[in-house]
């Protein structure tokens, strides 16, 4: 075998050295060392098969205390780029399909509500008269349903303190029933309460609309006739 070369020694040496932290002229006496033997070595005749049994095998080398030996790292197979699919849920964009039916919907209300004026005259009524108070004197239709608590009521519980209570518990659904489930089946206690507020105020300006005659006094509609006007 050929003699190594001195700067492959000398590489080999460096890098070693600085894996033990020892001077590198050190190792490279002990690697020029070596070498010459084993240059001798290669230039003496085959030794006898029984003068090669007896040689012994090198010492391994022994690793410092402190000094962490590099092994080769695995394989690893990459990733693909594209991400999996995400499940597929029940929750849909805002934008089109929300914004899309709203817009629809608005459309079919704004087309009702130019039929409807087209064949219905708006209810303008002639100019108030301090002397000729119509009877029974009646609120607009949004308002009904609280000039009908008035008949049951104190001012001050029909006017702020029902209605505020209402409005509050309205407020308060959303933190009672802290469900995020979008679901009719698990919102059962949010849609009764909200069905019963709507539902009070739906009965309360329908007996207002439908069921109070002259005087604001109560009546039926279908004995006395209708008192309200649209």
């Amino acid at each position: 075998m050929a003699e190594i070369p001195e700067h492959l020694l000398r590489r080999s040496a460096e890098a070693k050295a600085k894996a033990l932290g020892v001077p590198v002229e050190q190792l490279m006496t002990e690697f020029l060392g070596e070498a010459a033997p084993a240059a001798a070595t290669a230039a003496e005749p085959v030794a006898s098969p029984a003068s090669t049994a007896t040689t012994t095998a090198p010492a391994a080398p022994v690793i410092p205390e402190g000094v962490r030996t590099q092994r080769m790292l695995t394989v690893v197979r990459a990733k693909a780029i594209q991400g999996a699919p995400r499940e597929p849920s029940d929750k849909v964009s805002t934008w089109p399909h929300l914004l899309a039916i709203e817009f629809v919907a608005l459309l079919v209300a704004l087309g009702l509500l130019i039929v409807f004026s087209v064949y219905q005259d708006a209810p303008l009524l002639e100019l108030a008269n301090p002397n000729e108070q119509p009877n029974p004197s009646k609120a607009p239709w949004y308002f009904l349903g609280l000039q009908e608590l008035l008949s049951y009521f104190d001012p001050q519980v029909a006017g702020v303190l029902i209605p505020g209570l209402g409005l509050a518990g309205l407020a308060l659904i959303p933190y009672v029933d802290r469900n995020r489930s979008i679901r009719p089946a698990d919102r059962k206690f949010a849609i009764m309460m909200f069905t019963f507020f709507v539902m009070a105020a739906a009965i309360l300006t329908i007996l207002g609309s439908f069921y109070r005659g002259p005087g604001f006094n109560f009546t039926f509609p279908w004995r006395d006739g209708i008192f309200f006007d649209l």
